[in-house]
């Protein structure tokens, strides 16, 4: 979502503001058209509620949901693709450390699940409408053509005249809508077969299915193969290199521990609402590429890690990274308002759930004197991630411990999904606002003395790029 300073106000569409605490649960549906129904702002299709059964909605709220329906069915299809630029990896949404990967670069090779490694079996181009694979000479296929639940994927010559076989749009990138990759003008989508994540499983079509997570898909990027852009008008890079730089254009963050993490600030003194699209990365490391935290910055620092995320939280003098005195700040997320994110092309990596793995859902927010970060991984990634409520704050959406002169790395629990209270769902601007969920409870808390920069300790294999063959 758009974020800015404390001063910004969005109020809630004067008709959907009424489904506060009582809201219309049309499932994890990713519409055809993303773009259209997020301008709303308020979340409709995206989070999970529990409605009692033989519920009535007034009329004004049921013409609102044809009204929605109906401007997604006239903006027609296209070949959609997803705003990470090609080439890409192919993730299942349950585990960025899993690829889609071609067993060869020949006619009826099969496409399985296997471990990323950033080989050119794993490197796919969205182009077209087809998904293309070894210097777009080979399009992913349907087998045969078959238009039936389980059919399997292979890989075959690309063709010239729109072959249906190979014809797919990927629904988008507001992963607030669950979204997938579909096999174009079949009712079909690429379906990891029984959610089974072991390497050599074979993807499946099947009947798309509202909220389904062995359809939902990620993009993006192996660390030893980093871009120069992600994305369209980014700002700066995400292949940063292993230096250091306080001019650094660097927008390739991670967060590991309490004392190796990176937060978005600006590049040049401004405030987080005038910058939240140029962010750059600055971090507690070394050799990664972006600027570093000066000394004195950091005056308190809390990370924990739970089942399904990591969180950083804390208070410092933030104007050394070049926020002004006084600025509350803003949020900041990979989506954005247009699906680029803030910062445009912001990657965030991390060790924590597994080796430099991607974290496709983050929510951070930072002011003057205040910081919180959280990466998400897993199925409900997207709602421990939840980026709406952009105007609450850290304390609201990521209660946790922010005391000064405390630095510490504890485990935890998950917190409660910000925003939802049982069986109902907050959304930002209805009044009344209810109080933050209590912090979730932490234990094996380890302290250090401070936090300052240190050299970035260097993974085996990690500085040269993957060229691995593909499996056999």
């Amino acid at each position: 979502m758009v974020s800015g300073s404390a001063s910004c106000t969005r109020p809630p569409h004067p008709t959907l503001s009424v489904l506060a605490f009582n809201p219309l649960n049309l499932g994890h549906v990713c519409p055809p058209f993303p773009r259209v129904s997020h301008l709303l702002h308020t979340p409709l299709l995206a989070y999970p509620s529990v409605i009692p059964p033989n519920t009535r909605f007034s009329s004004d709220i049921m013409i609102s949901v044809k009204f929605i329906l109906a401007s997604l069915l006239l903006v027609g299809v296209g070949a959609q693709t997803p705003n990470y630029l090609s080439p890409v990896l192919i993730e299942p949404g349950n585990n960025a450390g899993k690829c889609l990967t071609a067993a060869s670069n020949s006619n009826g090779a099969q496409v399985s699940i296997q471990a990323c490694t950033g080989a050119d079996a794993q490197q796919w181009t969205f182009d077209g409408g087809s998904v293309k694979l070894f210097g777009n000479s080979k399009c992913l296929d349907i087998i045969d053509g078959v238009n039936a639940d389980g059919t399997k994927l292979q890989i075959w010559d690309c063709s010239n005249n729109g072959n249906p076989n190979q014809q797919f749009y990927y629904t988008g990138d507001f992963r607030d809508y669950f979204c997938s990759l579909a096999w174009t003008d079949h009712g079909k989508c690429v379906d990891l077969t029984d959610g089974n994540l072991s390497d050599g499983n074979l993807p499946q079509v099947w009947s798309c299915g509202s909220g389904n997570p062995n359809q939902v898909w990620n993009t993006g990027y192996h660390v030893s193969n980093l871009p120069d852009k992600s994305q369209n008008d980014q700002s700066g890079t995400n292949s940063c290199g292993t230096g250091s730089s306080q001019d650094s254009q660097c927008q390739t963050a991670w967060i590991n521990d309490v004392d190796d993490f990176c937060l978005w600030a600006p590049p040049y003194v401004d405030t987080i609402g005038n910058t939240e699209r140029v962010e750059v990365a600055w971090c507690t490391k070394s050799g990664r590429g972006s600027r570093t935290i000066p000394e004195g910055t950091l005056q308190g620092v809390h990370f924990v890690k739970t089942p399904d995320y990591v969180q950083v939280t804390g208070v410092g003098d933030f104007t050394k990274i070049n926020i002004p005195n006084g600025d509350e700040g803003g949020e900041l997320d990979p989506h954005g308002a247009d699906g680029k994110g803030n910062p445009i092309g912001g990657l965030v990596y991390g060790n924590t759930f597994g080796s430099n793995l991607q974290y496709h859902e983050w929510t951070s927010f930072i002011s003057y004197n205040e910081f919180c970060f959280r990466a998400c991984t897993g199925p409900n990634a997207a709602i421990n991630c939840n980026h709406i409520y952009d105007v609450m704050g850290c304390w609201w959406n990521m209660p946790a411990n922010y005391d000064a002169g405390v630095f510490e790395s504890c485990d935890a629990d998950n917190d409660l999904p910000m925003g939802i209270y049982g069986t109902s769902t907050w959304y930002q601007g209805v009044e009344p606002t209810p109080a933050a969920h209590p912090a979730a409870s932490s234990s094996n808390c380890q302290s250090v003395s401070t936090v300052s920069v240190t050299p970035a300790r260097k993974c085996r294999g990690l500085e040269r790029r993957v060229l691995a063959a593909a499996p056999n």
